[in-house]
């Protein structure tokens, strides 16, 4: 079983219960029977805090998506709106109301709850179309951090990065601040913050001020952190542009993983009957559910994917074994020993199934041509070679019309590794990218320019190689199978964003402190004083407990590298991950980008 969940010093239980008990208050104001109208983006981040049946016990008898038109039938007392704070959600609740028949449900209450927040502009835009009027209950449900796994919390804001680095909105920074206070509410003040970039700055000023303004908020819980970091996505830009090699990572890069779940084709999942030459093969996506839960997950989720295949065939022998015990047992009592420990057999039997059928699915894109040429692009770059010039392969893809988001994925790594672009190399990308995929992905290139992720370089030095050596970012010799580097988790590049978490730790940031001052935005240290009798005296050998929270977004190959080093045996440090959304290079550039669309006469 991984380390991480093992030690169990962080209970992430308590944050979810909390998040439990507030939506049962608040479903509890509404007397009676209820349908709720979902904003479909919810759905998903709720599943993780509460089950249907925890609506159900508090008379939800009915569920429908949010969409234009009149409400599906359904015959309850209230009808409950569970949305996000945005004006076009508004426009389509609006709509749902006028076309409610009165004379039809004339007992009917309407109720509104904002996710994450309540907004002014909202209910005012509610209130000029003439509804406002019709809702009983307008509140705001706080979810800002959401437990996805045991040592995992995202407060699964898509747009994010996009709000705090082109619009320069700071609202998701202050629902992470807010999280941040609801966080050490329940688990003790965090006693030391340390932070790196503009954003981290702005949001340990909120936390500051929250303290200072609810002196009451100042509570006797000893503390679980010893220390916050916080980190800005754009402090590096480097890390989501490479492709994953985790297998977790790869199953992302792949598929999609949302909200801990999958889907995956099913054809590799249907029941192989003798005979049949595969005639009725299931249609439907397969769904899966990934996290710790279950224990083959646990032990390969983190593991470079060239390590899983020996894991896979080990677990096969042993649970072949398992099963062939049976012609041993002879007296009752073996017998009975056997079926008792038979579901749990048949479980790692069915989860070996799957993940080898997952584990298949993946070879067959590892093992092709493309993705390897493609990774051997993005090593060359990572390792400095050939940043400077007109990439071959990017012009090839460009010209066979590959994927538009894998060609900038691959353009911003070049600019991000060699500190920006010459101008005749910008311009020929931009050029190309144009005449290809068409001249409404100006406004996309214009925002990767404005993030930082594209563009020129100026000052004529490039200081991403002194970076790369200080910091140990490239790593020639990486053992897959055994490792004992971080780089494990890109085969060769050590995460910029965790090496920083790890000098942190040891031997401090003093000792970096040239190359701190090359990456963007200000480094920091704040203390919050603890009263006295909470502060810690450490036991021997006991962990400290770091909590790095992204602000921006984090991989799962990030993820990755703070568990492994959890691990360590002379880590002494437990990590537990925090972050504004769980991304990837493909998510993460689609966030940025903006399609022109054709006028409408």
């Amino acid at each position: 079983m991984a380390a991480h969940l093992s030690s169990g010093r962080v209970n992430l239980t308590a944050l979810r219960e909390a998040g439990r008990r507030e939506l049962r208050e608040f479903l509890d104001k509404c007397a009676g029977s209820k349908a709720i109208v979902w904003d479909e983006y919810l759905t998903g981040p709720f599943g993780l805090i509460a089950q249907y049946s925890l609506l159900k016990e508090h008379e939800v008898e009915k569920m429908f998506t949010l969409k234009p038109g009149r409400l599906p039938q359904a015959d309850v007392r209230n009808v409950i709106f569970f949305v996000r704070p945005r004006l076009e959600l508004m426009d389509i609740i609006t709509d749902n109301v006028r076309r409610e028949d009165r004379a039809r449900s004339p007992q009917r209450d309407f109720h509104i709850l904002f996710v994450p927040r309540r907004s002014l502009l909202c209910e005012q835009w509610l209130k000029e179309q003439g509804v406002l009027g019709s809702f009983v209950h307008r509140e705001q449900y706080s979810l800002d951090l959401i437990p996805f796994d045991g040592d995992l919390l995202s407060m699964e804001s898509e747009s994010a990065f996009k709000e705090c680095y082109l619009d320069s909105d700071q609202t998701s920074l202050y629902h992470a601040a807010k999280g941040l206070m609801t966080l050490q509410a329940l688990y003790g003040t965090i006693p030391q913050i340390f932070g790196k970039g503009e954003c981290a700055r702005h949001v340990a000023n909120m936390m500051i001020r929250m303290k200072r303004e609810f002196p009451g908020s100042q509570n006797s819980i000893f503390p679980v952190f010893d220390t916050l970091l916080l980190l800005d996505r754009n402090v590096d830009l480097l890390t989501p542009l490479a492709t994953q090699l985790t297998y977790e990572g790869l199953i992302d890069e792949i598929y999609g993983i949302q909200n801990t779940y999958v889907k995956l084709p099913p054809e590799k999942f249907a029941p192989k009957k003798q005979g049949e030459g595969g005639k009725d093969l299931p249609t439907e996506p397969k769904k899966l559910q990934l996290n710790s839960a279950e224990e083959l997950y646990a032990e390969i989720r983190d593991k470079n994917f060239n390590a899983v295949g020996s894991v896979l065939s080990k677990k096969a022998k042993i649970i072949s074994a398992a099963f062939e015990e049976r012609h041993h047992a002879k007296t009752v009592g073996e017998i009975k020993q056997f079926v008792s420990q038979l579901p749990h057999m048949q479980a790692a039997r069915s989860s070996l199934a799957n993940h080898t059928s997952i584990a298949e699915l993946i070879k067959d894109i590892t093992t092709s041509e493309d993705f390897f040429d493609n990774l051997t692009v993005e090593q060359e770059f990572m390792s400095g070679i050939d940043t400077d010039k007109v990439n071959n392969y990017i012009e090839d893809c460009i010209a066979q019309k590959h994927s538009l988001i894998k060609i900038l994925r691959l353009v911003c790594l070049q600019s991000v590794c060699n500190n920006g672009l010459k101008q005749k190399v910008l311009d020929h990308y931009k050029r190309e990218i144009l005449q290809t995929y068409g001249y409404e992905h100006i406004l996309t290139l214009n925002n990767l320019e404005k993030a930082g992720l594209l563009k020129l370089q100026t000052g004529g030095r490039n200081n991403y190689p002194t970076i790369r050596k200080t910091l140990r970012l490239w790593m020639d010799d990486v053992n897959e199978q055994n490792p004992n580097d971080i780089s494990y988790v890109y085969s060769g590049y050590a995460p910029l964003s965790v090496r920083l978490a790890q000098l942190l730790a040891r031997p401090g940031w003093r000792s970096i402190e040239e190359v701190l001052k090359m990456l963007p935005g200000p480094h920091f240290e704040e203390r919050q004083q603890l009263p006295t009798g909470l502060q810690k005296k450490r036991q021997h050998g006991e962990n400290r407990v770091t909590l790095v929270f992204f602000l921006g977004g984090v991989t799962y190959a990030e993820i990755a590298a703070l568990r492994f080093l959890s691990q360590m045996e002379d880590g002494g440090t437990e990590y537990v991950i925090a972050t504004t959304k769980l991304i990837n290079g493909t998510t993460w550039i689609k966030s940025l980008m903006e399609k022109l669309e054709p006028a409408p006469f």
